[in-house]
């Protein structure tokens, strides 16, 4: 009850809502940068962050939150991607967006909790390399789940030759994964030790 009571305290919600308008806006208003086929994603900053600052929960909320944005760009079909997978797999696709980043965020801040005790720095680091590698591993097996959409698309994209999951790892995920997770090693751990700093800084 303690526990609960001190997360949604003041200060807490006050944070979330922060990060959840910075989830939201990133996301829907160029929080990414197009390379190929799809778009490296940086929503995933603050989905880190609240999972370091709030725990499991928050990560998860802030990943349900992106996963709804990205189910609405995918609905209005945003990419030839996002249209031939909404038309020929709806409910998988639904899950997928959902699925990924909500779990991305609470196994972040359920590893960050794990690793604190024993070292907060390479917790920082472990919750910041979760989020991406999560998303992504998630993201692979929806698309394996929808892999007749996958070949039409490769059939646009001039790859039909391709292994389907030879596909995905290429065409799909290889920049965007790599990309994604050197970003959140760099940035995510930085900002925490900012807010950090400022935190300590209004505690006195």
């Amino acid at each position: 009850m303690a526990a609960e009571k001190k997360f949604f305290s003041a200060a807490n919600m006050a944070k979330l809502g922060v990060l959840l308008a910075l989830v939201i806006a990133l996301q829907a208003f160029g929080g990414s940068i197009n390379i190929g086929i799809v778009s490296l994603n940086f929503t995933l900053i603050p989905i880190v962050l609240g999972a370091i600052l709030l725990g499991p929960a928050a990560g998860a909320l802030l990943g349900f939150a992106c996963g709804v944005v990205v189910l609405v760009q995918v609905i209005m079909g945003l990419s030839p991607f996002y249209a031939i997978i909404w038309a020929n797999s709806p409910f998988v696709t639904v899950l997928t967006c959902i699925v990924k980043t909500t779990a991305a965020g609470a196994a972040a801040g359920a590893l960050f909790r794990l690793i604190e005790k024993k070292n907060r720095y390479v917790a920082v680091f472990a919750a910041s390399a979760a989020v991406p590698v999560v998303n992504t591993a998630l993201f692979i097996v929806g698309c394996l789940c929808m892999q007749d959409s996958i070949a039409m698309y490769q059939a646009t994209a001039e790859a039909g030759g391709m292994n389907v999951f030879l596909f995905i790892l290429v065409g799909l995920v290889t920049f965007n994964f790599f990309i994604e997770l050197a970003v959140n090693l760099i940035v995510a751990p930085a900002l925490n030790t900012v807010i950090g700093a400022v935190e300590k800084r209004i505690a006195r």
